[in-house]
């Protein structure tokens, strides 16, 4: 009779324990106070499609075709595309991100300084030179720029390298045939057109709500420490990534961080930090959840997944591999993994227009 009094007290202290604990997890990093329930902001489905913006879609898959036709009777006019070489200065020493070769501009578009008090802008003084001119021109930052250049003059050397204009064909049966992966006809490429803006309206959705779930988990995850490899991991992968993008525009990191992020680097290797911590401690969280639901997948499993993500992206599997790290491809489908989880999981909560 003891023993069976003993048992029960065993089972009801073992129950109200679960009970107090809830979804609790943790490691030595990281304590997951819940997982299951967690309240989201509800996903707003996409509005129907309009035909204002299958037209924009279609006009901007035009201009990608367009043939540039070289202009070489006139000189430059708004409107018109220059490729340029140009070389600042300010007091006659050069600056960070002041230098650039062949540059493609399309003149009144205000991609580049504009007026300033006495000053015209860049684009402007531009217009009225031909194919081939060299010639100078003053300019002045403004005050919302770079702390390092706000206000400040600046001269810069310009090389008129070419002059031209686009020719953007019209929307007819041929030019579907020719560009089109699918439709023959401009009333299907039209729906061809439909389907892709839904689509892509229900990604947009999707990673509004994973967004708002990564901030609702990581509201309910306690921190004990950051694990200090994984967050130097981020900050390399992360840095790897903004070094390609600066390479993409024809300049550095640094200079993306002064001239386009407008900070320091401090600032930048800062955020950069923050960033990597937060996902480091993330990336703790998925995995405790995904071993207390069984959500880690088998080799075969994640080669599948890798294998799709290589043929999406144009890659060989194991040129794929190579390229983006083994182990990361597994934690990024890991981390989907768990994500879609806690999606079937969550609470969509209806927001007012206030909220």
């Amino acid at each position: 009779m003891k023993k069976k009094i003993i048992a029960a007290a065993l089972a009801a202290a073992a129950a109200v324990s679960l009970m107090g604990c809830g979804n609790e997890l943790s490691n030595e990093y990281v304590i997951v106070k819940q997982y299951k329930g967690l309240e989201v902001p509800q996903a707003q489905a996409a509005a129907g499609v309009t035909e204002e913006e299958i037209e924009q879609a279609i006009q901007v898959n035009l201009q990608r075709t367009a043939q540039q036709n070289p202009v070489t009777d006139r000189a430059a006019e708004s409107g018109d595309w220059v490729n340029i070489d140009y070389a600042g200065t300010v007091d006659g020493v050069a600056f960070d991100g002041g230098t650039a070769q062949a540059q493609d501009l399309l003149l009144g578009s205000g991609s580049f300084i504009g007026a300033s008090g006495e000053y015209e802008g860049f684009e402007d003084q531009i217009i009225g030179h031909k194919t081939g001119e060299e010639f100078d021109i003053t300019v002045q930052f403004p005050e919302n720029y770079s702390p390092d250049m706000a206000g400040k003059v600046a001269d810069f050397h310009i090389v008129l390298n070419e002059i031209y204009v686009e020719d953007i064909p019209e929307l007819t049966d041929e030019w579907v045939l020719a560009n089109s992966e699918g439709a023959k006809t401009v009333d299907e490429y039209r729906e061809e057109i439909r389907s892709q803006i839904e689509e892509n309206n229900d990604m947009q959705a999707e990673s509004e709500l994973t967004e708002a779930l990564w901030g609702a988990l990581m509201e309910n995850v306690e921190i004990k420490k950051y694990p200090e490899a994984a967050v130097d991991e981020h900050i390399e992968q992360t840095k790897e990534q903004y070094v390609q993008m600066a390479e993409l525009y024809g300049t550095t990191l640094e200079d993306m961080i002064t001239t386009q992020f407008m900070m320091t680097e401090e600032d930048f290797d800062e955020i950069l930090r923050e960033s990597a911590q937060e996902a480091a401690a993330f990336d703790e969280a998925v995995k405790l959840i995904a071993d207390k639901e069984k959500l880690n997948l088998s080799d075969a499993e994640y080669e599948e997944k890798i294998a799709g993500y290589a043929e999406e992206y144009g890659f060989e599997v194991e040129e794929y591999k190579e390229q983006m790290g083994e182990e990361r491809l597994k934690n990024t489908i890991l981390r989907e993994t768990v994500m879609r989880y806690l999606i079937d999981e969550c609470v969509q909560v209806e927001q007012s227009s206030a909220e």
